[in-house]
């Protein structure tokens, strides 16, 4: 472990201006970014006496190996750059704003010739218009289902939405009036545009003169005895009063804000945001955020507009965590230089931004809640935390013991190989940090040479870490490639234990492969699906882990997401072959027109689902090619749904998605390979 002393800038070589600083770890990973208003006075903080610094300070500045600054001209520009770096570097020790919980959000795709209604989870797309987010998805499926009355826009899925169109029979939303049917034609693209643009000017807020201009369309449409035209009117007049009951008005001004509210420890912090449009609720979100160093209420602040707001997209004006920036941010107490902040909102936003503290009346009022809501979500949060820190510790320091480890394994990587009677030889790895997955850090492997299980998994061990090797000389190398250019080296960061999916074998292959590279530095094991046996290599006899024994359910887990992300490539890659040998025979269909195809739908799933109109739309594919086509992928060949092998699996054993854990810790209902539960983020390593 570094000592802070070896490293420690020599004593009037920092800098006093303004400027961002990057501590650095012995593999030259960036580990944490902060800005300061004194480099000098603020790094010198960090080279105190560690005992008396934060845990997690503590943690990263014996973690680091170096540090190193860069000096700017104003406060602005050290936050840009901030963020900047902590965009490109994602570093460990950084604040990271997770969802406390994960909040649906009613989404618009007005990126599509037909745009869609409906309820999404996850990271924000472009093109995509985002309303919440909601406590619950029932409440947006209620509000949806009230105002499709009045807006009755496309809500379907795609399949659904192309489906109708090629049997030209609307869906059951198309008959009882809550969809104008575009798939079938009962209104063009730019009229069913206009009902969405309706529909979104209701959700941003404009509600008053959405009201009045049916009111008046229900008092003229009476008047020239249009009876049932009236009667229409007034029922969607009443379905939109119901879904604005539903937004409970709290400001009375029709303010635009966004109220911010923290409950903290000495770890990490609850942070829970109001989103106010027009006066009314409109959305709910939680963070949970850790604490690197101990940070007054006025530093969550500035953490939280930095996070929250930073990166805003032009188009948009929709930051990298999915916020737009509001006319108004109301918080419990404001930072140093808040002007500073009102300054860079204001050119996010492009209209000035008020940052302030309410003081009384119905702000206030609402801050207070907004506090209730954090300190009840943090109280839920620690509770969780307990539990969950003391399995993960528990874990990884059997492991230690079991494995006999120099040190925990803070960084755990597992390779597992996937295939059809040795055809489309896959593989796949995952990385686990601090005992839970790391998915930016997760890579598939197309095998080239692997003729068996264990070939191929010493194909990829090689691969991997020969990688590593590389990177880390061009590191260490000053005519290299800097390390700050472009993104982090992923490979460059070695893991502290290699598991690979198997037994002695597989095992053995690994620890050659590494043998030959020279890399003695990364322990090897292996487990067993049969027996759940931890193989070490040289050894002859298994180690045994207890059935109830935490370091076995993470070995588990690991295995069972690397075995769950290889069948999902290797699928993928069945598929594309698939589609390729089908191809083969259509006449007229030469070699780059194949690629056309392939580069277009992807998949054999999405070509058989794909209309003559949407392959004669790929160039150089004619009526009579596409027609060809499509009869030629239109029936399954044989063998076409063969589950892939594996390499502990006999060669008649089928390879079951939804299977559970066997008996012991894996009994708590954590699915094995291939749940789905989770999308899945990797690049293929060739």
């Amino acid at each position: 472990m570094p000592d802070p002393s070896t490293y420690r800038p020599a004593v009037g070589s920092i800098p006093e201006s303004p400027g961002v600083y990057k501590f650095r770890d012995p593999n030259g990973r960036v580990v944490y970014v902060g800005k300061a208003k004194s480099l000098r006075q603020r790094l010198n903080s960090y080279f105190a006496d560690v005992a008396g610094l934060h845990p997690r300070t503590r943690q990263m500045v014996t973690t680091a190996a170096s540090v190193e600054w860069t000096v700017v001209g104003t406060e602005v520009e050290a936050l840009q750059l901030e963020y900047n770096w902590i965009k490109e570097f994602d570093p460990r020790f950084n604040v990271r704003y997770r969802d406390d919980k994960s909040y649906p959000s009613l989404a618009v795709t007005l990126n599509e010739e037909y745009p869609r209604l409906q309820v999404m989870r996850g990271p924000k797309k472009k093109g995509v218009r985002y309303f919440g987010p909601y406590a619950h998805a029932w409440a947006i499926r209620e509000t949806l289902d009230t105002l499709t009355r009045v807006f009755p826009a496309r809500t379907c899925s795609n399949g659904v939405f192309k489906r109708a169109g090629q049997i030209g029979r609307p869906c059951l939303l198309g008959y009882i009036g809550k969809c104008a049917a575009p798939c079938v034609g009962r209104v063009s693209a730019e009229e069913h545009r206009e009902i969405v643009d309706g529909f979104v000017e209701f959700m941003a807020g404009r509600t008053d003169q959405m009201v009045r201009r049916l009111e008046r369309e229900m008092a003229a449409a009476a008047e020239a005895m249009e009876y049932e035209k009236a009667a229409r009117l007034r029922d969607d007049l009443g379905a939109l009063k119901r879904a604005m009951e539903k937004q409970a008005v709290v400001l009375g001004d029709g303010t635009d804000a966004d109220v911010v509210a923290f409950a903290q420890d000495e770890l990490e912090a609850s942070v829970q945001v109001f989103h106010v449009r027009g006066g009314r609720v409109r959305g709910q979100r939680g963070w949970i955020v850790d604490k690197v160093e101990e940070v007054t209420t006025g530093e969550l602040v500035e953490q939280f507009l930095l996070q929250v707001y930073g990166g805003v997209d032009e188009a948009t004006g929709v930051g990298e965590a999915g916020e737009a920036v509001p006319r108004e941010v109301l918080v419990p107490e404001l930072p140093d230089d808040a002007d500073v902040y009102e300054e860079l909102l204001s050119e996010l936003r492009g209209s000035r931004v008020s940052l302030r503290v309410p003081q009384r009346g119905d702000k206030r009022a609402l801050l207070e809640t907004v506090e209730r809501n954090a300190k009840e979500a943090f109280a839920r949060h620690r509770v969780k935390r307990a539990s969950d820190l003391t399995a993960r510790s528990l874990a990884l320091s059997e492991l230690q013991e079991a494995l006999e480890l120099p040190e925990a394994p803070l960084r755990i990587e597992c390779i597992d190989v996937s295939h059809v009677q040795q055809t489309n030889v896959v593989a796949s790895m995952v990385v686990f940090e601090d005992g839970l997955a790391k998915k930016s850090d997760y890579r598939r492997f197309s095998v080239h040479q692997g003729t068996d299980d264990t070939a191929a998994m010493a194909e990829v061990v090689r691969r991997r870490f020969a990688r590593h090797l590389k990177e880390e000389a061009d590191r260490r190398d000053e005519q290299g490639i800097a390390a700050e250019e472009g993104r982090p080296r992923r490979f460059a960061y070695p893991p502290n234990l290699l598991v690979v999916d198997g037994g002695a074998p597989q095992v053995a292959a690994a620890a050659r492969s590494l043998d030959e590279l020279g890399v003695v530095d990364v322990a090897v094991c292996g487990l067993a699906k049969r027996m759940e046996e931890v193989w070490l290599p040289g050894e002859s006899d298994p180690v045994i882990l207890p059935r109830t024994s935490e370091a076995l359910y993470l070995l588990q887990r690991v295995r069972d997401e690397a075995h769950r992300f290889a069948i999902t490539y290797h699928r993928q890659k069945r598929s594309t072959s698939m589609l390729v040998s089908l191809l083969d025979d259509v006449p007229g269909l030469g070699e780059s027109r194949r690629k056309a195809l392939m580069k277009q739908f992807g998949s054999l799933k999405r070509l058989r689902a794909a209309t003559v109109e949407e392959l004669v739309a790929v160039p150089g594919i004619g009526r009579r090619t596409a027609e060809a086509v499509l009869a030629a992928v239109a029936q399954p060949e044989v063998g076409e749904a063969t589950a892939p092998a594996h390499a502990d699996d006999d060669a008649a054993e089928e390879v079951v998605e939804a299977t559970t854990a066997p008996a012991g810790p894996a009994e708590r209902g954590t699915p094995r390979s291939g749940s789905g539960a989770t999308a899945e983020v990797g690049l293929v390593v060739s």
